[in-house]
C-alpha cells in the first residue's frame, strides 16, 4: 500500500501562522521535502520537529521527483514544503504533485498561509474575482506578451515581485496597462508590514525617490468593464458603416446576420443600420 503526499503550509513570515496539524503531520510523516533544507531546518528546529528532510526544488525536481514517488509508492509518508507558504504556488510542487496523480498516489493539502492571498485581501480591491501570475517572466517577448493579455484582465491581478526588480516592473505596468489602482504589500506578516493604497503612477513617483526593501506583492486593479464596452462602442462607431458590414459578413455571417451584430456594437436599431445603408447606395 502506497503512502501519502501532504502538502503543508509553512509560515511566510510570522512563526505563529503555523499550523497544529502541521506541526503534528510533520512530526508524523517519514520524509520532508522541502525547498531549501536550510532554511527549512530552523522552522523544524523551533517546533522541535525531529523528521529526515531531504531536498526538493526547480534544479533537481525530476530526478528527485522519481525518487520521492519510488518512496510514496514504497509506502512512506511524505510531507512537501516550500521556503513560505504554500507548496505548489510559484514554486515546483506542482509537478510533483502531478507525478504523485500520475502515480496513483494520494495526495493531500494542508491549509495555511499564502502570499497572494494575504496580499489580496488586505489591498482593499476587489476580492471576488481574481488572476494570479506570481512573477512576470523574464525573457522580454514572453513577458510583453503575458502584459498584452493583462491589458484587458477585467478581475483583480496579483503578481510577485523582487525589490531590485520592482520599479522597472511599475514601468512597464504603466506603459502597458495605464494608471490602476494598486496596492503594494510588502514583508506580509513581518513587523515591518506595510500595505500601501496607491495608483501605478503614484508608486513610480515614490518608487523612483525612495528604494525598494523587502519581498513585494502587488494587487492590480482590474479593467473597468463599462470602460472596455465603451471603448469598443467607440472604436466601431469610428469604423465606416460599410467596412463594419463587410467585417462579418467576411466572417460567414449573411447580410441579414451582420446587420444585426452591426446594430448590437454600434448601441442603435437593425432598421437603423439598413436605412444608413440605404442612403449610401
Amino acid at each position: 500500500m502506497s503512502g501519502k503526499l501532504y502538502l503543508c503550509a509553512t509560515p511566510i513570515g510570522n512563526l505563529e501562522d503555523m499550523t497544529f496539524r502541521v506541526v503534528r503531520t510533520l512530526k508524523e510523516v517519514d520524509l520532508i521535502a522541502a525547498e531549501d533544507t536550510r532554511n527549512s531546518i530552523k522552522l523544524l528546529n523551533h517546533f522541535e520537529i525531529k523528521t529526515p528532510m531531504t531536498s526538493y526544488h526547480e534544479y533537481n525536481k525530476i530526478d528527485k521527483g522519481h525518487y520521492l514517488v519510488e518512496q510514496l509508492l514504497e509506502g512512506k509518508n511524505i510531507a512537501l514544503v516550500t521556503d513560505a507558504g504554500t507548496p505548489g504556488i510559484s514554486d515546483p510542487g506542482e509537478e510533483l504533485v502531478a507525478m504523485c496523480y500520475e502515480a496513483g498516489i494520494e495526495v493531500t493539502s494542508l491549509p495555511g498561509p499564502a502570499a497572494c492571498i494575504t496580499a489580496l485581501t488586505l489591498s482593499g480591491l476587489s476580492t471576488r474575482r481574481f488572476a494570479f501570475e506570481a512573477f512576470l517572466p523574464s525573457d522580454k517577448k514572453e513577458k510583453k506578451k503575458i502584459l498584452e493579455e493583462l491589458k484587458t484582465e477585467t478581475r483583480t491581478m496579483i503578481m510577485y515581485e523582487a525589490p531590485h526588480r520592482l520599479l522597472r516592473t511599475l514601468e512597464e505596468l504603466f506603459e502597458t496597462l495605464g494608471d490602476r489602482r494598486l496596492t503594494v504589500c510588502r514583508e506580509l506578516t513581518k513587523k515591518h508590514e506595510t500595505a500601501f493604497v496607491t495608483t501605478i503612477s503614484e508608486a513610480l513617483k515614490w518608487y523612483g525617490k525612495h528604494e525598494p526593501k523587502g519581498e513585494c506583492v502587488l494587487v492590480i486593479e482590474g479593467k473597468n468593464r463599462k470602460e472596455m464596452e465603451e471603448e469598443a462602442q467607440k472604436k466601431w462607431e469610428e469604423m465606416p458603416l460599410e467596412e463594419h458590414l463587410e467585417h462579418y459578413m467576411q466572417q460567414g455571417n449573411d447580410k441579414k446576420e451582420a446587420m444585426k451584430k452591426v446594430a448590437k456594437d454600434r448601441g442603435i436599431s437593425k432598421r437603423d443600420v439598413y436605412q444608413a445603408l440605404l442612403k449610401k447606395e
